[in-house]
C-alpha cells in the first residue's frame, strides 16, 4: 500500500510518494522504497501503487510502448492500457500508474482506463483520496507553493490519516 500524488500547477508538474511497503495488513516490511522513477531518457516520470513486482512489469511495458511510439506518452499509455486489459496474464497485475511528461499528466489503470485529471491533480494508492483532496484544496487556495511542495504536503497529510502511508516522502518534477 502507498500513496502517490501528482500535481500540475504554475507550469510545473510534480509527483510525491511515500516509501512504505506493507506485507499483509499488519507488517511494515520497508519504509524507504522508491516508487517514483524516471523512464524514457529521463523525459517521463512515473509513480506506482500496488504490488512492486507488478509495478515493475508495468514500468517495463510502458517503456517499451514509449520506445515504439517515439516518446508519445498519451499514445503509449493508451496502447499499454489496451494490452493490459486484453492479456489474461497482465490483467492479473495489481497496480496503478501515474505518468507525466512536459505535456501530459495521466492515470493508467488495469481496466483499460487512461485518465487525464480535471483539476491537474491525480493520486493513487491507499491514501490517494486523502492526498487528492488535500492537493486540490491547496491548488485552489495556495499562495506561493510550488507543484512539488503541494504534492509532498498532500502525501504528508495522507500519511497522518492512512495507516498504509508513511512520511518518508520522495518527489520529482518536470
Amino acid at each position: 500500500m502507498t500513496t502517490i500524488c501528482s500535481v500540475r500547477y504554475n507550469n510545473q508538474t510534480a509527483i510525491a510518494g511515500d516509501g512504505q511497503v506493507t506485507l499483509g495488513e499488519k507488517v511494515i516490511a520497508k519504509a524507504t522504497a522508491k516508487k517514483i522513477r524516471r523512464i524514457y531518457h529521463d523525459r517521463v516520470v512515473i509513480g506506482f501503487a500496488g504490488g512492486v513486482a507488478d509495478a515493475v512489469s508495468l514500468q517495463d511495458m510502458l517503456e517499451g510502448k514509449l520506445e515504439t511510439y517515439s516518446g508519445d506518452l498519451r499514445r503509449a499509455a493508451v496502447e499499454m492500457a489496451q494490452s493490459w486489459r486484453k492479456d489474461p496474464t497482465l490483467a492479473k497485475l495489481q497496480a496503478m500508474v501515474i505518468a507525466f511528461n512536459d505535456k501530459d499528466l495521466l492515470l493508467i489503470s488495469g481496466n483499460g482506463e487512461v485518465l487525464e485529471p480535471d483539476e491537474d491533480v491525480v493520486a493513487i494508492g491507499s491514501g490517494g483520496n486523502f492526498a487528492q483532496a488535500a492537493a486540490i484544496a491547496m491548488t485552489r487556495h495556495s499562495s506561493g507553493m510550488s507543484a512539488s511542495e503541494i504534492a509532498k504536503e498532500a502525501v504528508k497529510i495522507a500519511s497522518g490519516i492512512d495507516v498504509f502511508t508513511d512520511d518518508h516522502i520522495t518527489t520529482d518534477e518536470i
